[in-house]
């Protein structure tokens, strides 16, 4: 993976997990690419977070695995030392972009405003999170900002559903978006990997 764009082409839905077991991870990731999803967001909101990310970059190799919820300088190092081939941020400092940079990995950082994606852009970023997407003005707010901002891309995330997906994916300026639907706690608790696989399979045939 070379710019974080390409993650727009693994999947019309990222699934985005916390963890609480990194013994989860590997079975996960498999079911997801059964399903047809080819990334995984494992957020570092959980102790469980970066274990994860090492259990699925040595054992699932076809699966790219991204760290979630960067909001520390030092945890994009973190990150990549760990294996995550994309990291994503809720939204961005200065110092934080200075240390997205110096990672060396891909990244989509987060942007809910208009002035937030233009200071994004004047760093180089063409691709970006949008979120808290439902609660920044969803898919409305995305279609007024296209006119203005044409060469911007978004995966927003936040209050997203399977119902609502589609009507983000059709908007020129949505490459993926970005859903906790897909591996909810009570499947992984029970370690259904069956009905995640069939959740991943409909994610994947929304595009």
């Amino acid at each position: 993976m070379n710019t974080a764009a390409d993650v727009f082409d693994l999947a019309p839905v990222v699934p985005v997990v916390a963890l609480d077991d990194a013994e989860h991870a590997v079975p996960l990731a498999e079911a997801l690419l059964r399903g047809g999803i080819r990334t995984i967001e494992v957020t570092l909101r959980t102790p469980a977070g970066l274990p994860a990310i090492e259990r699925i970059a040595a054992e699932v190799p076809d699966m790219v695995a991204g760290a979630g919820t960067i909001t520390e300088v030092g945890q994009a190092k973190q990150a990549a030392d760990a294996g995550a081939r994309y990291l994503v941020t809720p939204g961005t400092t200065d110092r934080l972009l200075d240390d997205l940079d110096a990672s060396g990995v891909p990244y989509l950082a987060g942007a809910g405003t208009v002035s937030e994606a233009m200071r994004l852009a004047e760093r180089g970023a063409s691709a970006m999170k949008f979120f808290p997407a439902e609660l920044s003005g969803g898919v409305p707010f995305l279609k007024g900002i296209a006119g203005p901002l044409p060469h911007l891309r978004f995966c927003p995330t936040g209050g997203i559903s399977p119902a609502t997906a589609p009507d983000y994916l059709a908007l020129p300026n949505v490459g993926c978006v970005g859903g906790s639907w897909l591996a909810p706690k009570d499947l992984l608790a029970a370690g259904d990997w069956a009905k995640i696989e069939q959740l991943a399979a409909e994610a994947a045939a929304l595009r």
